[in-house]
């Protein structure tokens, strides 16, 4: 039995063509070589030097400084934020709401009326203030009252006339030659604003040309005598009545 020659599937016969001669078969290439992959290659690391050495490490013990001292801030601030005083949810009514205060008495006697005790003047020259309602003005303004040595109380107003400037009854006879330059045997009513002096012993012109009240001016350049303010005892009280 002949041998029989096995057909490669994959392989296809060439035809025969009657005439031609056939093609020596070619040879087919191999597959391409797969490439094969290098190792990779250690890549030396240079050594630090010794000089960069230092730098370094400063570099490390300032980030170290600083990350201390940014928590060292974090735990103050909450150190501080617990201790701080929880503000009270009571609160007060506003002041607007409240009602206003109720003026506070004067310490000092009020005229018209009594102001004083016979016993208080009981020496001479011996004097007490008190507030005094202007009739005009309706204004409590500072007065006075003085034992004369005569017996006698004399009232007056201690605004200057005519002026807004207060008046004093000064009794230390050195402090009249020294503030006022004015020798005096007895106490005297002075004007420190224009250093006018009024001898309440002696009596001067009032509000008209034919009033005669006491208080002359013996030094300045005042204009009349301080308001008079009458005076009158009841009792044992002494009063004070009307005012020029």
């Amino acid at each position: 039995m002949p041998d029989v020659k096995k057909l490669d599937p994959f392989k296809p016969q060439q035809p025969t063509i009657p005439g031609v001669e056939p093609q020596p078969e070619r040879a087919r290439p191999e597959a391409s070589a797969v490439p094969t992959l290098e190792p990779p290659r250690e890549v030396a690391t240079a050594p630090v030097s010794h000089a960069a050495q230092p730098k370094i490490i400063l570099i490390v013990l300032g980030a170290v400084v600083a990350v201390v001292l940014v928590g060292g801030l974090i735990l103050w601030g909450k150190v501080a934020s617990s201790r701080a005083i929880p503000v009270s949810a009571d609160t007060t009514a506003p002041a607007a709401d409240a009602p206003p205060p109720a003026p506070a008495a004067p310490s000092e006697p009020m005229g018209p009326g009594a102001i004083a005790t016979v016993g208080e003047l009981a020496k001479p020259w011996a004097s007490k203030h008190f507030q005094y309602r202007n009739f005009v003005s309706g204004q409590l303004e500072p007065a006075m009252v003085v034992h004369l040595p005569h017996g006698e109380y004399w009232g007056f107003s201690l605004v200057e006339p005519f002026g807004t400037c207060q008046l004093e009854f000064v009794t230390d006879l050195d402090k009249l030659r020294a503030d006022y330059g004015y020798r005096a045997e007895h106490p005297m009513v002075a004007d420190p604003c224009n250093h006018t002096v009024y001898d309440l012993l002696r009596y001067g012109g009032g509000a008209s040309s034919d009033d005669l009240v006491r208080g002359v001016i013996v030094q300045g350049n005042g204009i009349r005598p301080p308001m008079a303010i009458e005076i009158k005892v009841q009792g044992n009280n002494v009063v004070a009545g009307r005012s020029e």
